[in-house]
């Protein structure tokens, strides 16, 4: 009779996760969403002609998303990987964390990048995930990230 308590406990417990976690999942930032600035990351991109690596990570900075685009390194990939782990553990964009650290103001991240190009994203006041380009100059991978993130109706 036991093993028959621990089968129904652990289907109702299964029962339970599937159900919550739909709605767990609804607090982040969607795949949609995800593609949509990736579309509009890649099209900024495109037309000033900058081959970019674009990543869009969830709250724990598992990848949502990412694109390579053609003619870009593939040390890109690592370093936009860097860009997003940057911003969600300084909560901060990575050119403001670079000049926050360089000010003083705060604490080292492992491996951070302090040049521009990665940000948080913030949705009902809380981190959901980040996106980051790496393959131009700093400020033309960030100016491709606000351009994605602008699609959704994000502003860093």
């Amino acid at each position: 009779m036991k093993s028959v308590l621990s089968v129904r406990t652990l289907l109702s417990l299964l029962s339970f996760a599937l159900v919550a976690a739909p709605a767990a999942a609804q607090q982040g930032i969607t795949f949609e969403q995800a593609q949509t600035a990736m579309n509009a990351a890649q099209a900024e991109a495109q037309s000033n002609g900058w081959n970019l690596t674009i990543l869009i990570a969830d709250a724990d900075g598992v990848p949502i998303y990412v694109r390579r685009m053609q003619g870009a390194s593939p040390r890109t990939h690592e370093i936009a990987t860097r860009k997003v782990m940057t911003a969600l553990a300084s909560g901060m964009a990575t050119g403001d964390y670079g000049q926050a650290l360089a000010a003083g103001r705060v604490a080292e991240v492992p491996n951070g990048v302090t040049f521009e190009g990665g940000y948080p994203i913030s949705m009902g006041g809380q981190i959901v995930g980040a996106m980051s380009s790496s393959g131009a100059t700093g400020a033309q991978d960030a100016q491709a990230v606000r351009a994605g993130l602008a699609a959704i109706g994000i502003r860093p």
